[in-house]
C-alpha cells in the first residue's frame, strides 16, 4: 500500500506525458527501471483491472476512515469527561488516539492517490512522498496498536489471575508510563527510515517544475541498518503483540468460564439450601467484582476484534518473507499492492466498532456518551411535550 523507490542508482523519475491520459496511474517513469508503485509494469492484473480495483478501494477505504475518525474522536471525547482515575481509562483513550492517527494517515495516502489518479499535478513526487510522511509512520503505528491491545489484554489477565493484588500492581500512573514506553518502543523507530531515505527537490524538464522527491541514502551502514530495524520492528515485534494478544484472549476466555461456572454452582448450591463445595482455586478466580467481570468481557470483545483484524496483516508478512516476487517491487506487485489496500482495512474496521463495544458494556461510558451527543436531553424534552 505505501511504498518508496529502493534504487541503487538513485535514477531520477519523471512523469510520462504520453501514458498520463491513458492510464493515470502510470505518472512517474524511471527511463532505466520501473521503481514506482504508480508505474507498475508485469503482474497478474492488468492496468484497466488494476485501476478499476485501485479506485473503488481508495473510496472504500475513505467511506470506513471516515467512520473512524468520527468514532473515535467521540470515544477520546467521552473518556475526556470520564477521567483517567481508572488505569483502563488511560488505556483505551491511548487505542483511541492510534485509531484516530491511523485514519489520518490513511486519509493522507488516500487523497494523494485519488489527486495522482485524476492526473492532478503535485508538487511532489506521490508514492514516495507519502511512502515517508504517512506509509511508514502507518506501519509502525500499527504495531504500535497492538502492543496496546497486548498490554490491556495482559491487564485483565492479571485482574482475574491476582485479583487481590490487582490494584497495587496495575495503578494510573503506572499505566500512563507503560502506555508511553510503548509508544517510544514501537512507534519512534519509524522515523529510522529517514536513515536510508532523504527529502531532496528535483527538476522536472516535462513540467518545468521543481518537485519534492525522496532518494535512498546508499551508504553500508544506512543499508544494513535499515534491514535489521525492518526485521525487528516491522515483522518480529508485531507478530510478537499479536500472540501475546492472543493467548491473553484465550486464557481470559478459559479463566471467565471457571468464574461462570463456579458462580452458577453457588447459586444452585444456595437455592437449595446446600453449602458449596470448597473450591480455592475457582474462589479466588472469583473474588473479582461484577464490575470487574464486565471490564474483562469488553477486553475480551476488543481483543477478538482485533485479531481477527490483524490476522490478514500477519499473512502478509510472512508471504512477504517466503515469496521473493510478493511484494511492490516484485512481479506480483500489483496483487500485492491491492492485498494491501484490502487488509488495511482492517485497522479503521476495528477502530470504528470499539464505540459500539464500550457503548453496549460500558454504563459510564454509555451514559456520558448519551449527554455529550445529547440524546437523553432530545428523550426528556420528548416526554415533557408527550
Amino acid at each position: 500500500m505505501y511504498v518508496h523507490s529502493t534504487d541503487e542508482d538513485n535514477t531520477t523519475c519523471y512523469p510520462a506525458m504520453d501514458q498520463m491520459t491513458d492510464n493515470p496511474f502510470h505518472q512517474w517513469e524511471d527511463h532505466s527501471e520501473v521503481s514506482s508503485v504508480l508505474t507498475l509494469a508485469s503482474g497478474i492484473l492488468t492496468d484497466e483491472q488494476f485501476n478499476i480495483i485501485f479506485l473503488f478501494m481508495i473510496y472504500t477505504s475513505q467511506i470506513i476512515t471516515n467512520c473512524a475518525i468520527i468514532t473515535n474522536s467521540l470515544v477520546i471525547a467521552v473518556f475526556v469527561k470520564l477521567g483517567f482515575s481508572e488505569p483502563s481509562n488511560i488505556s483505551l483513550t491511548a487505542l483511541a488516539i492510534c485509531d484516530f492517527t491511523l485514519a489520518v494517515l490513511i486519509t493522507w495516502n488516500n487523497l494523494c492517490n485519488w489527486l495522482t489518479y485524476h492526473n492532478v499535478r503535485l508538487p511532489f513526487h506521490s508514492a514516495n512522498v507519502t511512502a515517508l510522511t504517512g506509509g511508514a509512520q502507518w506501519a509502525f503505528l500499527s504495531s504500535t496498536v497492538a502492543w496496546i491491545t497486548a498490554f490491556i489484554s495482559f491487564e485483565r489477565c492479571l485482574c482475574i489471575l491476582v485479583p487481590l493484588k490487582v490494584r497495587i500492581l496495575i495503578t494510573p500512573r503506572g499505566t500512563f508510563v507503560a502506555i508511553i514506553f510503548i509508544i517510544i518502543v514501537t512507534f519512534c523507530p519509524s522515523f529510522f527510515i529517514y536513515i536510508r531515505y532523504k527529502f531532496v527537490w528535483e527538476f522536472n524538464p516535462y513540467l518545468n517544475i521543481t518537485i519534492l522527491n525522496t532518494i535512498p541514502v546508499n551508504s553500508e551502514f544506512a543499508i544494513l541498518f535499515e534491514k535489521i530495524y525492518t526485521v525487528i520492528f516491522g515483522v518480529i515485534m508485531p507478530l510478537l503483540a499479536f500472540s501475546i494478544v492472543l493467548i491473553c484472549t484465550l486464557l481470559l476466555v478459559v479463566q471467565l468460564r471457571k468464574i461462570s461456572s463456579w458462580r452458577m454452582s453457588v447459586t444452585s448450591a444456595k437455592s437449595q439450601c446446600v453449602q458449596p463445595e470448597e473450591n480455592p482455586a475457582a474462589s479466588s478466580e472469583a473474588r473479582i467484582s461484577q464490575k470487574e467481570e464486565r471490564l474483562v468481557r469488553m477486553v475480551v470483545a476488543i481483543a477478538a476484534i482485533f485479531i481477527m483484524s490483524y490476522v490478514p496483516t500477519c499473512i502478509l508478512l510472512v508471504c512477504d518473507i517466503v515469496f521473493d516476487e510478493f511484494n511492490q517491487f516484485g512481479v506480483y506487485r500489483r496483487l500485492s499492492i491491492v492485498a494491501g489496500y484490502i487488509i488495511s482495512l482492517g485497522q479503521p474496521i476495528s477502530g470504528s466498532v470499539n464505540i459500539l463495544i464500550y457503548y453496549k458494556m460500558a454504563s459510564k461510558f454509555r451514559s456520558v456518551f448519551r449527554r455529550l451527543v445529547r440524546v437523553d436531553r432530545h428523550e426528556q424534552e420528548r416526554h415533557e411535550l408527550e
